[in-house]
């Protein structure tokens, strides 16, 4: 194994894509108030109470998105989080990355993207993922992380 380190199973990886480092000023009204940055902070106390550490990622850039899940492939993670914006509806290329994860995968979108226009009602993620957790703006984060460590426990 040489001087690799080998990474905790308590991670949790927060995979977020496009705009949403424009949290909190793009669009208040379907995506709420707070920014990334705030979200991040509730998230980050959270996973103190449940033992677990975060690792945050976001990009605009989907090749950059795909590059983080595939060194999150060689970890030993417990689970992934990841909001991946539009991507959600036009990647194939972030679907096939997933493929290759074995942890929990939970799909968050702040808005409920069944009531929005009718592009975005379909995830190309959906049948590949864990779960998703949609509509409950950055409640939605949290209660992805307490699902992924009630996966853990199982």
């Amino acid at each position: 194994m040489g001087s690799e380190k080998k990474i905790e199973k308590s991670r949790v990886h927060v995979i977020n894509g496009p705009n949403l480092n424009m949290l909190g000023k793009r669009e208040p009204e379907v995506y709420g108030s707070l920014s990334l940055d705030e979200i991040n902070q509730g998230l980050e106390i959270e996973a103190l109470g449940l033992g677990i550490e975060l690792a945050f990622f976001q990009s605009n850039h989907e090749g950059m998105i795909i590059d983080r899940i595939h060194k999150i492939f060689k970890e030993n993670s417990l689970g992934l989080i990841i909001n991946p914006g539009a991507f959600t509806h036009t990647s194939v290329a972030l679907r096939d990355a997933l493929l290759i994860l074995f942890c929990p995968i939970v799909e968050v979108h702040l808005s409920n993207i069944h009531k929005r226009e009718p592009f975005r009602h379909k995830s190309l993620l959906a049948d590949i993922v864990t779960g998703q957790v949609i509509g409950f703006g950055h409640y939605g984060y949290k209660m992805a992380l307490t699902a992924i460590h009630q996966l853990s426990k199982a």
